[in-house]
This record gives C-alpha cells, sequence and structure tokens, in this order.
C-alpha cells in the first residue's frame, strides 16, 4: 500500500464555458484524427500511388464518423446491449461515456470500404496506407482513459502500482499506460518502419493485416492487466470480452499477411 503512488490531480475537463466544456478525451480524439490524417497526406502518394493529398483531406471526414459512430455502435452492442435496448435513447447519451475500441476500428473499415469504392480506390491499398495512422488515436484515447481515472486496471504490489480515485483504496496497474505503450506506441514504430519500405507498400494488404494482427496481441495482453468493467465481469475461463474480441482480429489479420507474402 505504502509503495502505491497516488493518482496525479487531473481534471477530465480541459475548460468550461458556458454550457460548453472541453473535455481531455474529446482532444484525444481529434489529435489522434488530425495527426493520422497529416502521416496519410505524406504516405497516400508513396510508390504505388494509392490517392492523392486532397483525399486524404476528404477521409479525415469519414474517419470521424466511422470512429464515432462505430465506438458508439460497438459499445452499445457488444458490451450493453440489454441496457441500451431497455431504453433506447440512452445509446444518444454519448456525454455519460460509453465507446468501444473495437467497435471505433470496426467504424474506420467500414469508412475506408465506402470511401475506397467512391473513389474508385483499392480498399486494401487504402487500408495499409491508413494502417500506420491508426496506433495514434489509440495512443492518445489511452492516455485520456488514464486522465480521466477510467478502465483501470486489477489490484497489484508493483512499485508503480496507482491508487485511482474511482478505483477504490487498493494499488491498482496503470493499464492504461501499459496499452497506450502495446496498441499505440509500439506498434505505430513497427507500422510506421515497415511503410517506409516501398517493398512492404507493394504487397496489398500485409500492412493492414500486420496492423489487425498487432493490435489484436496487443490487446489480448493487455486485458491480463485490466480490470474487466462491473457489469461485465470475467466470461468464461476468465477471458475479457476484450479478448475475445481481439481473437478474430488476429485471425483475419494472420491471413491477410499469408495472402500477402504469395502476391
Amino acid at each position: 500500500m505504502l509503495l502505491a503512488i497516488p493518482f496525479p490531480a487531473f481534471d477530465p475537463v480541459i475548460f468550461t464555458i458556458g454550457p460548453f466544456s472541453l473535455h481531455w478525451y474529446a482532444v484525444a480524439y481529434i489529435l489522434g484524427l488530425v495527426m493520422g490524417c497529416a502521416l496519410l497526406r505524406r504516405t497516400i502518394a508513396l510508390a504505388p500511388a494509392v490517392g492523392t493529398k486532397e483525399q486524404a483531406d476528404d477521409f479525415l471526414t469519414w474517419a470521424t464518423l466511422g470512429v464515432v459512430l462505430g465506438g458508439r455502435l460497438g459499445y452499445v452492442l457488444f458490451y450493453r446491449p440489454d441496457y441500451y435496448f431497455e431504453v433506447p435513447y440512452r445509446i444518444l447519451e454519448v456525454w455519460k461515456g460509453g465507446m468501444s475500441f473495437h467497435g471505433g476500428i470496426l467504424g474506420v473499415i467500414v469508412a475506408v470500404f465506402l470511401f475506397a469504392r467512391r473513389n474508385n480506390m483499392s480498399f486494401l491499398a487504402l487500408g495499409d496506407r491508413i494502417a500506420p495512422c491508426a496506433p495514434l488515436g489509440l495512443f492518445f484515447g489511452r492516455i485520456a482513459n488514464f486522465v480521466n481515472s477510467e478502465l483501470w486496471g486489477r489490484t497489484t504490489d508493483v512499485p508503480w502500482a496507482v491508487i485511482f480515485p474511482t478505483g477504490g483504496p487498493e494499488p491498482r496497474h496503470p493499464s492504461q499506460l501499459y496499452q497506450a505503450l502495446l496498441e499505440g506506441l509500439i506498434l505505430f514504430i513497427v507500422l510506421f518502419a515497415l511503410s517506409r519500405r516501398e517493398s512492404i507498400r507493394a504487397r496489398i494488404g500485409l500492412l493492414s493485416g500486420v496492423f489487425l494482427m498487432g493490435y489484436g496481441i496487443a490487446r489480448i495482453i493487455g486485458e491480463f492487466f485490466r480490470q474487466p468493467d462491473d457489469f461485465l465481469g470475467f466470461l468464461s475461463f476468465g477471458v475479457t470480452m476484450g479478448q475475445v474480441l481481439s481473437i478474430p482480429m488476429v485471425l483475419i489479420g494472420l491471413l491477410l499477411v499469408l495472402r500477402a507474402r504469395k502476391a
């Protein structure tokens, strides 16, 4: 207990002007989308070219809708369908929280498919250029989870354990930071390094597959330290919903990588 680190005095609200409040979580979404778009502008026209910088700018709106709508619907369907379908208007109460990273990824995939079809682009080729951008949003999102004192880890006695104000008196893993490192920083470094090689970019679907596998594996590992939501708890055999949802991502990613290697 004495070795635990008290949670820093973060305020999830940056400032408030009248009825408007700016939250760190909103800033995390904005930073992830804007920085991802800036990176996409630099990579989308690299050989073999997939699109133009102007198309990268246009995709920002599609990505925003995919993240927000997919993240919200994913949370509703994957985590609390009974709660929301009992009183459907609760689905619109996004200010009360409730977003799913798996849902957000699915939303972006749908956005990529529709945007590629609308602009006569290759779906997988466009996905390859977007793949290195996605971990940026994941990184900032997990940092925002830490600032908000939410989605904290399981109880532990490691020296860097944190006592979260919403997690009771027990010291816990700062699992949000673990996930920011695994799903965000490390995955970004790997994908960015791979995307710099033209031979890798030429294998359509490879970067998309590496992202899906990388995120799925990182999420499965991170879930071993994260405390499941109280309303859901552990599933059969002690696994979590996050791990269950990540397994198909790993398998699909592996198939894409194997398919690209044969190309």
